[in-house]
């Protein structure tokens, strides 16, 4: 008698099987949700990152486009032009902002100047080439530099008079994959120039 209470108290081989599945989805269920979230928060805390150098880099060339003296070229994509790259220059150098052909990569060339324009002359030896973005982005239909007149207009590309620009617009983006696929963030910038002759 006492046998048969024991062995009807244990569990059957279809009992523990079906305990053992749930626990084997719960588990399945429990990673994957674990992994899926620390994947999209690494994801995130990257793009912010991203995004935060993005936003220093815009805020670096806007204080340098600010305080140019001349500009020498100007179109959609890249302005080369007469600044101090770095507050403690005794000369303004000649900086050259452009992305790379497949526009991934944004840079600068900063050659340093003999003297200030128009009597100084670039030093060809000194020429450095700065990665400032990297990832960069530049998104279909929408110019990196915007040039404006002193009415606020859009100037019209190519620009004949380049003393004709008074502020100039920059677009910076950089690509990010979460929570959108294939998307971009991007940050505008509206610069007035006012260390340029024709401002004073």
């Amino acid at each position: 008698m006492s046998l048969r209470k024991l062995s009807s108290a244990g569990f059957t081989i279809v009992e523990l099987s079906m305990v053992m599945i749930l626990i084997a989805i719960i588990s399945t269920a429990t990673y994957t949700f674990i992994n899926t979230s620390t994947s999209q928060y690494l994801a995130l805390q990257q793009e912010g990152i991203v995004f935060g150098d993005l936003a220093f880099q815009s805020q670096r060339i806007a204080q340098v486009v600010r305080g140019l003296t001349d500009i020498s070229d100007a179109s959609a994509d890249e302005i080369t032009m007469y600044a101090y790259f770095y507050p403690k220059d005794s000369y303004a150098s000649l900086i050259r902002y452009y992305s790379d052909p497949t526009k991934t990569i944004f840079y600068a060339d900063v050659t340093t100047m003999t003297a200030n324009p128009p009597i100084g002359t670039p030093i060809a030896s000194t020429k450095k080439t700065y990665t400032i973005i990297n990832p960069f982005y530049a998104p279909t239909g929408i110019s990196t530099f915007t040039y404006l007149d002193s009415y606020g207009a859009t100037l019209a590309m190519p620009i004949t008079d380049l003393h004709t620009i008074k502020e100039i617009k920059i677009t910076l983006a950089v690509p990010i994959k979460a929570p959108v696929v294939n998307g971009n963030d991007s940050i505008s910038l509206l610069v007035s120039l006012r260390n340029r002759k024709t401002n004073l």
